[in-house]
Parts: structure tokens; C-alpha cells; sequence
């Protein structure tokens, strides 16, 4: 890895969580970004003690000892995870062309920054490749033979995009139709159940239930036809689960127990540009689905009981 230099610059997007800032912040310092734009969203008024928790998280980005261009945008009062998140990537690509992206509880392996910078390259121009994401939630299951494959799904758990992809997404899901979304799920997955699954969280993250940025991607990736680059080996962890986590509190199952793992260059690519569908049905039978918390959970909620 001595011979390869990061000129991709990194969007890495904070809050208030100092113990994984400093891990992720590590990795960024080793992988030595020439341009390296911080996201940080402010203190919620009714959270004790987090004014200084974000201080301390910010304060964590100063500790930058190479040679690099540095780029802030800090939020002074709290616009929440939907908000802080896409507003900040809308500042990132309207100075940059490309960036990767790292949240403050995304923790890579060095692998990871190579894989990316390359296959950005790659797909510079191809307006079928929409992401390139660090995240194999597969990776026990070894049955592919390039470096990657194509997927339909978005993970962002670490990933790369243009801004090309970025300028047409729309945090607030404009297009939506409550009235056609089913069908329009059913035309892009496999079943029933995942096509509920997916339904009742865009249902929410359009009517603001869940705050968050993600959905909004994926479903527009969908309304695009658009792919995801997969690495045949899982190059992030996610270090957040846990009670102070914004959307991935309590366990994270499946997710949890994904492996950092890393992968060998020169990258094998695929033979062609299609997505894996033998993986995407799989991803759909093991996460796409509602557990049985999850369905009491939602069951108590029609009745105005918070849990």
C-alpha cells in the first residue's frame, strides 16, 4: 500500500460521538487525503452535557499531521440526521466531482480507500454505476469469483459517489406516490414480505416518522434503474450500534456481526453490468424482512403507544 496515494477527496460526516470519531479519524489519517471536507451537525437543546460532546468530536478533526486541504461545515444548532447529512453532501459535491464518504461510526480498512479511488476512476462515466459501497453484508457467503459484483441495493456504511449521481437526489422524495408505490416495489423485488418491508419505511421517511437520508437514496436508485459496486470482501464495520446510536440502537443482529476484512489488488471485475441476482435474493431472505420486535413494535404504534 506504500505506493498508492489518496487523491480522492473524504466527506466524513460527525456528530457526537468522540470514542468513534477517533477510530474512523485514525483510518483517515493513515489513508492521508489530500482534501478532507467535515460534516458536523449541533447540539440537540434538550440533551444534556451534548454541547460539549460535540466539541470534543470536532476537536478530534483538528489533530490533522499531513499535508492536506481542510474543509468545514458545522451546523450551530441541531438540524437532525436527514437534514445535517444530505445538506452536507450537497456542499461537499458542489465543490468536488467525487468524494468518499465516512460517517463517524464507519470504521474502514485501508484497502478500503484504494478500492474506492479505483473504481471511481472506473465508472467515472457510466451512468449505471451509482455508488461504490465499502459494505458486504454477504461476505460469509463466498461464492463470487471477481472483486466484486453489482447490486440494487445501496449500502452506506462507507461508500463513494459522484457528483454527477448526487446533484439529481431528493431528500424530500418529491416523486413519491403512495398510490403506485407498491406496484412500483413489486416490479423491483422478489416477494411480499420484503416488498412491505420496504414500503412501510419509505411510508415513513416521507411522513418524517424516521429522520434519515438513506431511504430517499436507495428509492432513488430504484427509480433509476441504477447499480451499486459490492466488494466481495466487507471493508467497513459499523462501530455505532448501541444506545447512543441515532438509527442502529440495540443490537444490530446480522449486521453486527459483519467481519473487517480486506481486499487484493489488482482488483478482478466483473464480466459484465448487471446485478448479482443470486445475492440480492439472498440480502432480500436475510435483512429485507420485519422480526418479531420489530412487528409488535409497529402493532403497538397504531395505537398511539410509544415504545
Amino acid at each position: 500500500m506504500n505506493e498508492f496515494n489518496l487523491t480522492t477527496p473524504i466527506a466524513f460526516i460527525i456528530f457526537n460521538r468522540p470514542d468513534t470519531t477517533k477510530r474512523v479519524f485514525e483510518a483517515i489519517r493513515l489513508a492521508k487525503p489530500e482534501q478532507l471536507f467535515i460534516i458536523a451537525d449541533g447540539p440537540r437543546n434538550n440533551k444534556a452535557g451534548e454541547e460539549q460532546k460535540c466539541l470534543e468530536t470536532r476537536a478530534i478533526t483538528e489533530l490533522v499531521d499531513w499535508d492536506c486541504e481542510i474543509f468545514r461545515n458545522y451546523a450551530p444548532k441541531n438540524l437532525g440526521c436527514r437534514n445535517r447529512v444530505s445538506s452536507g453532501l450537497d456542499w461537499v459535491f458542489e465543490n468536488v466531482e467525487e468524494a468518499i464518504i465516512l460517517e463517524d461510526d464507519c470504521s474502514p480498512h485501508p484497502t478500503f480507500f484504494r478500492y474506492c479511488q479505483e473504481l471511481l476512476a472506473k465508472y467515472k462515466n457510466d451512468d449505471k454505476v451509482m455508488m461504490i459501497s465499502g459494505n458486504n453484508v454477504l461476505a460469509d457467503y463466498e461464492y463470487y469469483v471477481s472483486s466484486y459484483y453489482f447490486s440494487n441495493f445501496a449500502h452506506i456504511w462507507g461508500w463513494a459517489t459522484w457528483k454527477r449521481v448526487w446533484q439529481n437526489y431528493d431528500v424530500e422524495m418529491k416523486e413519491w406516490n403512495q398510490n403506485n408505490l407498491k406496484d412500483f416495489l413489486s416490479a423491483k423485488l422478489p416477494n411480499k414480505s420484503t416488498v412491505k418491508f420496504w414500503q412501510t419505511i419509505i411510508e415513513d421517511v416521507y411522513n418524517r416518522t424516521i429522520d434519515t437520508w438513506d431511504v430517499q437514496l436507495q428509492y432513488y436508485f430504484w427509480k433509476q434503474n441504477g447499480l451499486t459496486v459490492i466488494p466481495a470482501k466487507n471493508l467497513v464495520i459499523n462501530l455505532g450500534f448501541g444506545l447512543n446510536a441515532t438509527n442502529t440502537s440495540g443490537s444490530g443482529g446480522l449486521y453486527e456481526k459483519m467481519k473487517l476484512c480486506s481486499i487484493d489488488f489488482p482488483l478482478v471485475h466483473p464480466k459484465s453490468l448487471k446485478s448479482n441476482v443470486e445475492a440480492d435474493t439472498l440480502e432480500n431472505k436475510l435483512y429485507h424482512k420485519f422480526g418479531y420486535k420489530e412487528k409488535v413494535r409497529r402493532y403497538i404504534l397504531k395505537f398511539g403507544i410509544k415504545v
